[in-house]
């Protein structure tokens, strides 16, 4: 090396996204050979899109893809995964790394994204579809994978972020002769105690950490707090003689609701209720195509739901899918709910 002249990084970390607002997540780690890791490749929204919508500089993926060999998913939430369609369109066509919950629901949440913000082509969207399919590799939590092998060796491992289910934060573990470095991205983060998904656990340690920070100026409510204010909604429901409608399609926050309503109903259909009350008549209608189907998702991974919601099933209670309950999975069945509604006067 010449005189003066400062060592080049063993790596370094760019931002594509999630840097001056909140959505459109993308990170990479590159090495000083040029190997890079990507983790996200999320959609811009809201007041980050154009009033058209997200512009064709916003969708585009601005940086060389042909030497990342691995990109890694922290969760499935449209702001972390909908420029996916468009990093395969650039050429990427390595590894797709995500935990095995996230595995099940991607295809789903990308199957609408495509359709809405990348392609009305039927034929093209599920050739796009089934690309992902084959490129997803699913990885358990706490297991350690190598995804570079050189002269520095990069290894990763995903643990619970309890932001929805799947959800991880990435450890990078940098290796070179007997120097080592650990790199932590948290993705998107949710508090402990979240209906259904098991409590995150902070890393071990970290030399460098990349940490969203959305809704970190703020103090939050508890759980307890939001439920006495949702059964507070429930039986304003009941005093007006009406039924809950839900307009939600949010993976993630729609099945914690749901769950939380569970637990009111079963609760209160336990003790003496006020004259007139019967908490098992109590009508919720969820109005929402794609949320039927990210619920649907989210039943068919009970094997990853908390311990608390594990221990509901085994006494036969469904938190997802009670009896109180009605999902509406198309527009002919919401034309009817809504006529039926407006009918009753409820």
């Amino acid at each position: 090396m010449p005189a003066g002249q400062e060592p080049k990084p063993a790596w370094r970390i760019s931002h594509h996204g999630a840097v001056d607002g909140v959505t459109g997540s993308c990170h990479q780690l590159s090495l000083a050979d040029g190997q890079s890791l990507l983790i996200d490749c999320g959609l811009f929204q809201g007041a980050e899109t154009s009033r058209e919508g997200a512009s064709a500089e916003r969708l585009a993926v601005n940086f060389p893809v042909a030497r990342v060999r691995a990109l890694v998913v922290t969760h499935v939430h449209i702001d972390h995964v909908g420029r996916l369609p468009h990093l395969l369109a650039a050429g990427y066509r390595g590894p797709i790394v995500c935990s095995e919950a996230s595995a099940k629901l991607l295809p789903l949440v990308l199957e609408d994204a495509i359709k809405v913000g990348f392609t009305r082509e039927r034929a093209l969207g599920e050739r796009f579809l089934e690309q992902i399919r084959r490129q997803i590799v699913a990885l358990p939590y706490k297991e350690w994978q190598t995804v570079i092998d050189g002269e520095v060796v990069l290894r990763i491992k995903l643990s619970p972020a309890g932001h929805i289910l799947g959800s991880a934060y990435v450890e990078c573990e940098l290796r070179q002769g007997s120097e080592r470095q650990r790199i932590v991205f948290s993705g998107d983060l949710g508090a402990p105690h979240t209906p259904l998904l098991p409590a995150p656990q902070s890393p071990y340690a970290a030399d460098v950490v990349v940490l969203e920070s959305t809704y970190g100026d703020r103090c939050h409510e508890s759980r307890r707090d939001r439920r006495q204010r949702l059964q507070a909604v429930c039986e304003h429901a009941f005093g007006n003689k009406g039924a809950l409608l839900i307009p939600a399609f949010s993976i993630g926050r729609t099945q914690e609701l749901l769950y939380e309503l569970e637990e009111i109903i079963h609760r209160n259909r336990q003790r003496a209720a006020a004259p007139g009350v019967r908490w098992e008549d109590l009508d919720i209608i969820v109005d929402s195509p794609l949320a039927a189907d990210f619920t649907n998702g989210y039943m068919q991974l009970r094997q990853h739901w908390a311990a608390e919601a594990r221990r509901k099933l085994a006494t036969g209670r469904h938190p997802l899918d009670f009896e109180q309950l009605t999902t509406i999975d198309d527009h002919a069945t919401h034309l009817r709910a809504v006529d039926s509604l407006a009918r009753s006067s409820r």
